[in-house]
């Protein structure tokens, strides 16, 4: 493949992996909603949002307290199968610069035993600039390897990977419309959808993400067994 480059591994009638080359890095989308760098084990997630339950509830906003738990397990389901020896995490790893001091005994326990035996980098994010104290890691505003830099918000620059902007694609197919979280690619960047459970997602077409890419980007849409690209006359605005 060439730069910038896309190809697909077919598996029972599903796309299992969605095969990117950046910056002469080949990198995989896989349906988890996780990116996957091979050749160096490393396993990238973006807008994980941990305690976002919790920061709403603050402010009265009463949704059930477990997404944190449910972030961390979908987290730790994707890291058994992957086996990485290195996790990046693209900022707004935490809802809020006090997300990390709200996380329950089980919660934090968790987040530890994910990182026993590996390194992880927390990537600063606009909700969370600094590094939650006592959870491990290092912090960094951003990671590069080779041609490509992981990043939280997106910039000019080309050969990029980053989160931030939770993109999201309204699917027309048959007559009906399903939208769910989506890997946006073109122009020398990727844009990871948000990992969080209570993430939330902006539509595709919105000029914040379109404006990014020349031309109509590749999009995959996350499905239950796999990643789904999707053309542009499929898409629809909300």
């Amino acid at each position: 493949m060439g730069s910038g480059a896309v190809s697909t591994k077919e598996a029972a009638g599903a796309f299992d992996a969605w095969r990117l080359e950046l910056g002469g890095v080949e990198l995989t989308a896989d349906r988890a909603g996780v990116l996957v760098f091979e050749s160096v084990r490393t396993l990238i997630v973006s807008d994980l949002h941990l305690e976002k339950g919790s920061s709403l509830a603050r402010r009265h906003a009463l949704l059930p307290p477990y997404d944190t738990r449910t972030t961390l397990r979908r987290l730790r389901l994707a890291i058994e199968r992957l086996r990485p020896k290195t996790v990046i995490a693209l900022g707004d790893s935490f809802h809020d610069p006090k997300g990390s001091e709200r996380l329950c005994e089980e919660d934090r326990a968790s987040l530890s035993a994910l990182q026993k035996g590996r390194s992880w980098v927390w990537i600063a994010g606009n909700h969370d600039p600094e590094l939650p104290p006592g959870l491990g890691g290092v912090r960094a505003q951003d990671w590069r390897h080779g041609g490509v830099t992981f990043r939280h918000e997106p910039s000019a620059q080309e050969g990029e990977v980053a989160g931030h902007l939770h993109p999201c694609a309204r699917v027309s197919r048959d007559g009906h419309c399903q939208r769910q979280p989506c890997f946006v690619f073109g122009a020398g960047r990727l844009i990871m959808p948000a990992f969080g459970a209570y993430a939330g997602g902006l539509n595709v077409l919105d000029p914040a993400i379109a404006g990014l890419f020349t031309g109509a980007p590749a999009v995959a849409v996350l499905g239950r067994s796999g990643v789904y690209p999707v053309s542009a006359r499929q898409l629809r605005p909300d």
